[in-house]
């Protein structure tokens, strides 16, 4: 009998143990605080908030530029056209200089951000889709779920870390934007932006943006949602799309909090 019981408990202890519950991950939603102008011939591709002004990176082969415009009235008050072999990517500001990557030709380059005076080219595998930076690194986004967080000396892979939610990996990450030590990220053809912890990758949040823009508003199947900028300084958050009429300041809503 004693075997008997001895042998019980050790098939019942070794049946594997049922998966740990996860939460789902939390969702916010958004209030519209402000709205300001942007061009509808603005393919948007980079974006960032500096100093009162708005920097964008805008895309498409021939129409592809850097534009620098107020805020309040969306007048630009300077601009550089690229070359036309270039498709114009992400963009960000490092120091004093601004960097910008292209789609598939492997071409950067680095400008003087107040005058706009390139400086300096660099080169890289792979395709260019996002940049920021968390004051150490530029961290950037191709397309897939990967997060390379880059040397800015030379553009160089110091690391990467592979973006998932419970688990699975997230792809197209596209547009990027490093807040409070967390990167935000746009994810392609969503309404949808992922909250990403910097270290290991797992998405902490989602920001559903769904109805943001009416569909009415949407010029074609590719004017999407892809653009984070934040004013550090005021606390201030900003989104837009690939010619969308407007930039949205918003405030994220918490999820309500589980009964």
């Amino acid at each position: 009998m004693r075997r008997a019981i001895l042998l019980a408990l050790t098939l019942l202890f070794a049946l594997p143990s049922a998966p740990a519950q996860t939460s789902p991950t939390p969702v916010y939603s958004y209030k519209v605080v402000a709205t300001f102008p942007h061009s509808t011939s603005s393919y948007t591709e980079g974006f960032f908030y500096l100093n009162g002004l708005f920097y964008e990176g805008t895309g498409i082969k021939g129409h592809s530029q850097i534009l620098v415009t107020d805020p309040a009235t969306g007048r630009i008050t300077q601009h550089i056209d690229l070359a036309p072999q270039y498709f114009g990517e992400g963009i960000v500001d490092w120091g004093s200089n601004l960097y910008e990557w292209t789609w598939q030709t492997n071409a950067g380059f680095v400008y003087n951000r107040a005058t706009l005076d390139k400086l300096a080219n660099f080169t890289y595998t792979g395709e260019g889709w996002g940049m920021t930076h968390d004051g150490t690194h530029i961290i950037t986004s191709d397309g897939t779920a990967t997060l390379r967080f880059r040397d800015p000396k030379d553009f160089h892979e110091v690391r990467n870390i592979t973006v998932t939610d419970q688990g699975s990996p997230v792809t197209l990450l596209n547009e990027l934007e490093y807040i409070h030590g967390e990167i935000y990220a746009n994810v392609w053809h969503t309404n949808r932006i992922a909250r990403i912890n910097p270290r290991d990758g797992h998405v902490i949040a989602w920001i559903d943006l769904t109805g943001l823009l009416s569909p009415m508003l949407h010029l074609d199947d590719e004017a999407v949602l892809n653009g984070i900028a934040y004013d550090a300084q005021h606390d201030r958050l900003f989104v837009t799309g690939k010619e969308w009429p407007t930039i949205f300041q918003i405030k994220l809503i918490p999820p309500a909090p589980n009964k």
